[in-house]
């Protein structure tokens, strides 16, 4: 099935969150809008909403990865949810049982989300294809496809700094060929109107035909590839999904497309860099770029946990309104039906 009609309900309202193609630019802006409201949890003297009461929301990372996973947790946990963090190392997955045993088994317990990141491009969608009607599955990063709510992280962390996406010049710069980060951002940005996204990289790290396929401007050469720019995302090289010499050094690579000050000189004087971490510096970056006036990398991180909160809570209420339009039609019994009248629908 394709992911883009998964992930919608009949009525275009958010079921799952796989990833940002085929999402239209409301949508996408309605996640935006929704992570608006959320940054004032944080502030809080009790930083949590009843969003998500009741619910049980699983954590299934195949990959190691502290900070999403925690921000995942968090976000979760400030919407009240309870979280079930599965340690995939020690779990049955490592003694022979099947990705799909494993769903079963969760939803024995009336899991009603599940968080995924893991290894293998598409992993997520299966585990939506194979899900129970009512459980909404959110892909954490998957192989090289995609990562949503990077993506949408980064698009909310652009629109608090630079207001309308139509203007600008946002500019990619590493690894594009492996990084599901870099699948989404591309998505999202040309979906909410950005003039211009380019990618910079060795032609060994750039998508065959990528022009084309993900309708971007390439270039070789990192002193043209930000001239104007309004916007630079970094890429962390990943070493992990090279099956081959695809760069002669980490040194040489820094000496070409690592950011410096001389190089960002020719952005605009405002421009803002991005980078979804971890940071390697002295690689994609210096150290005073990194930790300079211009990074807005660990306001990402801030505002990671508000869109998290924010794709959560529309998935949910997607899911509420389905329990409930089930539970009108006898589908479901009373069970529902008395959850509906304590407040909060807690069906698996």
């Amino acid at each position: 099935m394709d992911p883009r009609q998964l992930q919608l309900d009949d009525a275009g309202r958010l079921k799952h969150f796989l990833t940002t193609d085929g999402l239209d630019r409301a949508l996408l802006t309605e996640i935006l809008d929704r992570a608006e409201g959320f940054l004032s949890v944080a502030r809080q003297a009790v930083k949590k909403v009843p969003l998500c009461r009741g619910k049980i929301i699983a954590n299934i990372f195949f990959e190691n990865s502290t900070r999403t996973r925690t921000t995942f947790e968090l976000a979760a946990k400030r919407l009240s949810a309870d979280v079930l963090n599965v340690n995939i190392s020690t779990s049955a997955t490592a003694k022979g049982e099947t990705l799909l045993d494993t769903l079963r088994n969760l939803q024995a317990m009336n899991v009603d989300m599940f968080v995924v990141r893991h290894a293998d491009s598409g992993a997520a969608q299966f585990i939506a294809e194979h899900a129970a009607p009512f459980v909404s599955v959110i892909n954490a990063g998957d192989g090289s496809y995609a990562h949503p709510t990077q993506g949408m992280l980064d698009m909310f962390t652009i629109r608090r700094h630079k207001g309308a996406f139509e203007p600008l010049v946002a500019v990619i710069v590493g690894d594009v060929l492996h990084s599901r980060v870099a699948r989404s951002q591309i998505g999202a940005l040309r979906t909410l109107g950005a003039a211009e996204v380019r990618v910079v990289a060795p032609r060994t790290l750039i998508p065959a035909e990528a022009e084309d396929a993900l309708g971007v401007r390439v270039f070789a050469d990192l002193a043209s590839g930000v001239r104007d720019a309004d916007v630079i995302i970094l890429l962390r090289l990943q070493r992990e999904r090279m099956n081959g010499a695809f760069l002669p050094s980490e040194h040489e690579y820094f000496h070409l497309f690592g950011l410096t000050e001389a190089r960002i000189a020719q952005a605009k004087p405002d421009a803002i860099v991005m980078h979804p971490g971890p940071i390697n510096r002295g690689v994609e970056m210096d150290s005073g770029i990194a930790d300079g006036p211009r990074s807005v990398i660990l306001e990402q991180v801030s505002n990671g946990l508000a869109v998290r909160m924010a794709v959560m809570s529309m998935c949910i209420g997607t899911q509420n309104l389905a329990l409930a339009q089930a539970a009108r039609g006898g589908e479901l019994g009373e069970t529902v039906a008395d959850s509906e009248q304590d407040g909060g629908l807690t069906h698996g």
